[in-house]
């Protein structure tokens, strides 16, 4: 990770950490990067959420990327994956999405896209970093007709959404369906494309007003969607958060399926179908003990990486893998996607119900997972916090505790000032126990902070 981009992009509170002067010089230098030695400007696809914030961080970046001779093209609201799929598919240099994922709307961020459609090279962030830092002196303006041009680029949004459509393989007609968007990018996409598949939908979370994204709602607050799969008895429900590039559903039930279960299902039903490659599942580090007994049990090998669907991918391409993600919900299918994408992940699930005329509930039956608690613990300083003696002695000791019937993971977080304390065992009881014995040295030593 750098000064300022994390696991994933530029994020921290809006004109606090992130400011619209960062930004604008986001926009200068992938303008000036992007279009070094080319005869035509370079073209660049920006995308947004709905928070307030994302209207102010799209135009500062279109004011720095223009001032650079780049031609900036406005998806508008729209999501992550989307603006992926739009930049590898119509050829263009670079893409932005302005969005703080599931973070609070106070929250922004800012997420490079290389000409690929996947995350930036770390080599390129390196430079924006520099560049921000006033390292690299002041970058040429254009000038005249040289200067860039603003385009309304809401087809490109259009043509993800018929992509989304052609890849179901069958007709959704007479299932009933609960979304719950977040009031996030999700809200104009996602009824769209389960609608025209002919499913009855029904949505919560829809309403965006700049001020309401991820607030009780999506795949961090996903209650709210229990109670309508439950109360509408709807066949299945999906969570998303506010960018849309990551999915947690709700079986028939109104029990929560997570990434784990989702990676469960997709992959039991791929290898079924001889589509699993290298029969082999990516894992990060955070999913489930249980998770890992079962594909056992089914003879499906894994991989584990650390945390962020970035390295997931990595580790996808690299060694030819089609099938990925974290249990917080970014699955990737690489057939089909180079980033995680939650209504993706939504319309494959629904391909495994169909195809095998199962419930979500019975293909995930299979999959029994380990208790676990995890405790989010505000720091000023994250790794001089993770790396003080007395904290990894506790960590140590919480390790030798739980020998072979359970695992301590502690971490720290990639996009917020936290340190992750995460501890899987037998019961709750010993979970929370072997948790809190090592936030309680986390904080004796005076490392928390409050709010």
């Amino acid at each position: 990770m750098g000064k300022y981009f994390g696991t994933d992009g530029f994020r921290g509170e809006a004109n606090v950490d992130l400011t619209v002067e960062h930004a604008f010089k986001v926009g200068r230098f992938l303008g000036w990067y992007f279009g070094r030695g080319k005869k035509e400007p370079c073209r660049v696809a920006i995308g947004k959420d709905t928070r307030r914030s994302s209207y102010m961080f799209e135009y500062a970046l279109v004011a720095g990327l223009t001032a650079s001779g780049a031609d900036a093209y406005l998806l508008h609201v729209t999501t992550t994956p989307s603006v992926s799929y739009v930049v590898r598919s119509d050829d263009f240099d670079c893409g932005i999405m302005v969005s703080a994922s599931h973070n609070p709307f106070y929250d922004n961020g800012i997420k490079l896209i290389n000409s690929n459609g996947e995350k930036m090279q770390e080599s390129v962030i390196g430079k924006i970093e520099s560049y921000i830092d006033g390292e690299m002196g002041e970058l040429p303006k254009a000038k005249r007709d040289k200067i860039g041009c603003t385009v309304d680029y809401a087809a490109g949004r259009n043509r993800y959404i018929g992509y989304l459509i052609s890849l179901a393989t069958r007709s959704f007609k007479g299932i009933r369906i609960g979304l719950d968007c977040a009031n996030g990018s999700a809200w104009n996409i996602g009824k769209s494309v389960f609608s025209a598949l002919g499913a009855k939908v029904y949505c919560i979370n829809d309403e965006p007003d700049g001020l309401n994204i991820n607030t009780n709602c999506g795949s961090t607050h996903i209650e709210g969607l229990q109670r309508l799969v439950k109360e509408k008895g709807l066949d299945i429900g999906f969570a998303y958060d506010g960018d849309a590039d990551r999915c947690l559903c709700v079986d028939e039930n109104g029990d929560v399926v997570d990434g784990d279960g989702i990676l469960y299902a997709c992959g039991v039903y791929l290898r079924n179908q001889g589509e699993l490659s290298n029969n082999t599942v990516v894992t990060t580090v955070m999913s489930n003990f249980g998770l890992y007994k079962a594909f056992d049990l089914a003879g499906i090998e894994y991989e584990k990486t650390v945390v962020g669907d970035k390295y997931v991918y990595e580790n996808m391409i690299t060694n030819g893998h089609r099938l990925g993600g974290e249990s917080s919900g970014h699955i990737i299918f690489s057939k089909y996607a180079t980033t995680g994408d939650g209504v993706l992940t939504s319309l494959k699930i629904m391909e495994v119900m169909l195809e095998t005329k199962r419930t979500l509930s019975q293909l995930v039956s299979p999959l029994a997972k380990y208790p676990q608690v995890l405790i989010n613990v505000k720091v000023a300083d994250k790794k001089e916090a993770q790396d003080d003696p007395d904290v990894q002695a506790a960590v140590e000791k919480v390790a030798r505790a739980l020998g072979e019937d359970g695992r301590i993971l502690v971490r720290e977080s990639g996009t917020e000032p936290l340190i992750r304390v995460m501890v899987e065992a037998k019961t709750q009881e010993l979970c929370k126990k072997y948790a809190n014995d090592v936030v309680d040295v986390i904080r004796e030593k005076k490392y928390a902070v409050e709010g």
